[in-house]
């Protein structure tokens, strides 16, 4: 039975009180309660094994063809200057590039992608097309 939650935070919570049996996870938030036994992964929905928890299998072990990932990026207005854009980047791909912040994602479960503003696009781009065909196929509505 599917129970719709008004969020991740929620969801989460009454996962690890028992009173639902599966949740699909960011693993982000999941992570402790995993780590701390609270929560049993069954699986990770990515292309390959997570690096903080490489004993677990992938879901497309048992349904081929299956992933979905999340991932976070950082947007700005279609007219901000190059200029800006650009130290952005560069910025960003500093501190992707930090030890400290290396480790605390890798702890998190993350996986940093760095890339230009450009490379962040085409993935927006790849990535709608891609759930666009799932919507179409699963003839999925808004309410």
């Amino acid at each position: 039975m599917h129970v719709p939650y008004r969020g991740g935070g929620p969801a989460l919570t009454d996962m690890v009180a028992g009173q639902v049996q599966v949740y699909f996870s960011n693993l982000a938030p999941s992570i402790a309660h995993i780590r701390g036994g609270r929560l049993r992964a069954l699986a990770v929905t990515t292309a390959t094994r997570s690096q903080a928890l490489p004993d677990l299998p992938v879901l497309q072990d048992f349904v081929p063809g299956y992933e979905a990932s999340a991932w976070l990026g950082v947007g700005a207005p279609k007219d901000t200057p190059a200029a800006v854009i650009t130290r952005v980047d560069r910025e960003i791909e500093a501190a992707l590039a930090d030890p400290g912040i290396k480790s605390r994602l890798a702890d998190l479960g993350g996986t940093p992608l760095p890339g230009s503003a450009a490379d962040f696009g085409k993935l927006i781009a790849e990535e709608t097309d891609k759930w666009a065909k799932v919507i179409r196929f699963a003839g999925l509505r808004p309410d």
